[in-house]
């Protein structure tokens, strides 16, 4: 799953610098996600969540992270992307889950965070520097995470399965969206090579809506919001890594000293999770 939230990560920022709209790519992974899950919805039956639910799954999780994500990548490079998506969704969804639920936070729990909060901020510290400009895409980042970290909290709230809601969301986003971006969101899909188009369809909607959407739904089902969103947080430190060679990104010792403390952070959140 982290794997693949940084290939999220880099890809939309691969397309943000590419001829696609933000518009484009979001067609590109609801398409995507549409024909990967069509065939074994025809074979195991329909999710059984009902429409207001799904709707709302949908609205947030399938609509409101992903394009505001694909928007901000438009201003704000990758690196940004990494620290402000996954790095703020612990703390984001803490509060959250705390309002809602009246969650307590454990001492391992609260040094988990603290740990991921100098460690986000050591890396932004060596990212943010040379894009001063990119604050539109960070703002943009914060409300794709507030929307992701509701996700979560619906999900708890209507206690959906892994499958059931990565299978409405499929369903639903498409022809959702599809009247939207064909008569009103810019476009300029027909200007894109078509082996760009295929990599952002197959990888958008097959592994970032479905296989990724599924595994964080089944690990939040199993583990908590608390364990699975600092685990999460590992995701900024793979995505600058791989930002480095990938995208020209390099990282400094602060950057490098932020991945490590987050990484330890995640280990201590995971070790007082089990005791």
């Amino acid at each position: 799953m982290l794997f693949v939230w940084a290939g999220f990560l880099l890809s939309s920022r691969l397309a943000g610098t590419q001829a696609f709209t933000p518009w484009d790519v979001a067609l590109l992974r609801y398409a995507g996600g549409f024909a990967t899950v069509l065939p074994i919805v025809l074979f195991r039956g329909l999710p059984k969540v009902g429409l207001l639910p799904a709707l709302a799954l949908t609205a947030t999780a399938g609509f409101g992270f992903p394009i505001l994500a694909y928007i901000g990548f438009r201003f704000a490079p990758a690196a940004h992307g990494a620290v402000m998506l996954p790095g703020l969704l612990p703390f984001v969804s803490a509060l959250l889950f705390t309002l809602a639920f009246g969650e307590r936070w454990s001492m391992a729990r609260v040094l988990s965070l603290l740990g991921v909060a100098v460690g986000i901020g050591l890396l932004a510290s060596d990212t943010f520097q040379d894009h001063p400009g990119a604050w539109r895409g960070d703002l943009l980042f914060l409300g794709g995470v507030t929307f992701w970290a509701v996700y979560m909290l619906l999900v708890r709230r209507f206690q959906v399965g892994a499958l059931d809601a990565t299978f409405a969301i499929g369903l639903l986003a498409l022809p959702i969206y599809l009247p939207f971006w064909w008569f009103l969101a810019p476009s300029n899909l027909a200007a894109v090579p078509w082996g760009q188009i295929a990599y952002q369809t197959v990888f958008q909607g097959c592994f970032a809506l479905v296989l990724a959407g599924f595994l964080f739904t089944r690990a939040l089902n199993a583990l908590g919001a608390a364990t699975l969103t600092t685990i999460t947080a590992l995701t900024p430190a793979m995505a600058a890594l791989g930002a480095w060679p990938l995208l020209g990104e390099p990282l400094g010792w602060a950057g490098i000293a932020g991945v490590l403390l987050v990484a330890l952070s995640m280990a201590l959140a995971v070790r007082g999770a089990r005791t």
